[in-house]
């Protein structure tokens, strides 16, 4: 499962040496490195070029300048962003599970929806209800084709974006869309009662569970009773009435903000491939070097770190699970929507653009800090069937299943064979400092004062 790419014959030989000054006394192959044929004499080619020309060749790009958006759309999508009016009960907003304090996450395993109260780490459920999945960063989402820990927004090879809505969304409100699948994300967690709609208490309660249109229309209705959204969406585009509008105009706006204020593309790495040796420290270019020649490069590519396929990596299945297995606690991922046997616990491959600041770390946040996950990757099924449950959250912690053997028969084989040294993990540590943006550390300045609706707005 190694790459069939020609990696360059100088870099071929700086893999070898990475891998004898690790200790590794085993095959290049058992620390997931390709490798390479053996050369009379090692390479004098400064590190920075040998660096860079691995990039190039394991596809690892700049990130694209985000489109601009206009500022009226993003005043309306950050409104709508941060304003509990689109849940059932107006309790809980988009944000409160993806939080600017907690880099646009909840810093926990599984977030808990409608219904609780509190903040992050401290919101909790009288019934102690949580949603089945780790809550995603909301960075560079115009940049990516598949949403969600399944993918089940995604753009096709068509340029039609699919969502679970089917026929739902008209292609009157595919027009709408104007960033791509971004656009439509907003779209489904409105419909989950779990997340934000609930089963109770509230007219879109009422509507079933598959009537995407019949929920998005008294979403729209709820908008339309406030005159300052009125204003907000006419603002935003201009030459239509509010009431000519659905919620496609929302959610696309809530796209446009996303795009607009968490696109961060100013990293140490974006400096150094745009030709700056000096951005780099020496740690983190020795760590660039070994990230792009072990197998982590293989899935971990392009402009966000996202190979934008779906893999099975070993995680332990824990939380109230998606409504697959014997007694619906499992989590089935990718299969759930394709249908097909071969996408069981297959999940998108995470982007890692600012991943030191987005743990937990997994489809359901079975591992707490980003070490702890690249450690993972090394003798992954030994670290399954090891899965300690004392370090998750006490409510979590009889929820884990005994269901590792399945798992394991379904592990991508991509993994086999790969040991990582504590050398090497400090070498992907050092080299994954260098893929944050400052300017995503502190982003207080993206909640609004306040919200249309006059409800609170989310700010620990």
């Amino acid at each position: 499962m190694c790459s069939k790419r020609s990696l360059l014959p100088f870099a071929t030989l700086l893999v070898a040496a990475a891998v004898v000054a690790c200790g590794e006394a085993t095959p290049p192959d058992r620390a997931g490195i390709t490798a390479p044929p053996s050369r009379p004499a090692a390479s004098t080619t400064p590190l920075p070029q040998v660096v860079r020309e691995l990039a190039a060749a394991r596809g690892v790009v700049p990130l694209r300048r985000p489109p601009t958006v206009r500022p009226a759309l993003v005043r309306l999508g950050q409104a709508l962003a941060f304003d509990r009016i689109l849940s059932g009960n107006k309790d809980i907003a988009c944000t409160t599970c993806h939080l600017p304090a907690f880099a646009t996450g909840d810093g926990r395993s599984l977030s808990v929806g409608e219904g609780a109260t509190g903040l992050g780490p401290a919101r909790v459920h009288p019934n102690g209800t949580f949603i089945p999945r780790n809550a995603p960063p909301l960075f560079n989402l115009g940049a990516m084709r598949h949403l969600f820990w399944d993918g089940r927004v995604q753009l096709d090879d068509q340029g039609k974006i699919v969502t679970p809505a089917g026929a739902q969304v008209t292609p009157a409100m595919q027009r709408v869309f104007e960033f791509g699948p971004v656009s439509a994300l907003a779209m489904f967690p409105v419909t989950s009662r779990i997340e934000m709609r609930s089963g109770t208490g509230n007219e879109l309660a009422a509507i079933a569970d598959d009537d995407f249109q019949g929920i998005w229309s008294a979403l729209m209705k709820r908008l339309g009773a406030i005159g300052e959204y009125r204003g907000l969406f006419e603002a935003a585009y201009p030459g239509t009435r509010f009431d000519d509008m659905t919620f496609a105009h929302a959610s696309n706006a809530i796209g446009g903000f996303i795009v607009s204020t968490y696109s961060f593309g100013d990293t140490p790495w974006d400096r150094f491939l745009a030709g700056s040796d000096r951005a780099l420290t020496m740690r983190q270019l020795e760590g660039a070097q070994t990230f792009l020649t072990l197998k982590c490069s293989e899935c971990h590519t392009g402009a966000t770190f996202s190979d934008e396929k779906f893999h099975n990596v070993a995680v332990a299945q824990l939380g109230p699970g998606e409504g697959n297995g014997v007694d619906g606690r499992d989590d089935f991922g990718r299969m759930n929507v394709t249908g097909l046997e071969e996408d069981r616990y297959r999940f998108r491959t995470t982007p890692l653009r600012n991943v030191e600041l987005t743990g937990p770390y997994g489809h359901d946040g079975a591992v707490g800090s980003l070490r702890a996950f690249v450690e993972h990757y090394s003798e992954s099924d030994a670290k399954l069937l090891a899965f300690d449950p004392t370090t998750l959250e006490p409510p979590l912690r009889l929820t884990v299943l005994a269901n590792a053997p399945d798992i394991l028969q379904r592990r991508d084989t991509l993994l086999d064979g790969v040991v990582l040294s504590p050398e090497l993990v400090d070498k992907l540590m050092d080299y994954m400092s260098a893929l944050t943006d400052d300017a995503a550390r502190d982003l207080s300045r993206t909640v609004p004062v306040r919200v249309p609706s006059k409800l609170p707005v989310d700010r620990p």
